[in-house]
């Protein structure tokens, strides 16, 4: 695991939002074994064979997730935004997140790269 992830995490402001962080990270690691995790454009990246597999990202509210290579996932309508090869949902405070969902969907998409 990267020590800038960690430092990343750990200078989350919200409790609320560090935690999530730390759960969503656990749950890649679950869902992508040998992941690779680094620091780009200020945000978590991890990849899977040099290809990004998801990203987690910090705002003033939520904190985002977004999974990589998701055009073949079959996922719920309205709970994601973005293009089909990408899509990222917002978490905000006591938004209760499927955290086994999402890293199975994380491994379904991850699984082709």
């Amino acid at each position: 695991m990267s020590q800038e992830v960690m430092e990343y995490i750990g200078a989350v402001q919200a409790p609320w939002q560090a935690e999530l962080c730390v759960q969503l990270r656990d749950a890649v690691h679950g869902a992508i074994p040998g992941v690779q995790e680094r620091m780009q454009y200020k945000k978590p990246h991890f990849l899977r064979n040099g290809k990004y597999a998801a990203v987690i990202s910090v705002a003033k509210d939520t904190v985002s997730f977004t999974i990589f290579n998701a055009a073949a996932l079959d996922l719920p309508e309205g709970l994601f935004e973005g293009p089909p090869e990408r899509k990222t949902i917002k978490l905000r405070q006591n938004h209760t997140a499927d955290l086994n969902q999402l890293s199975s969907w994380v491994r379904e998409a991850a699984g082709t790269l």
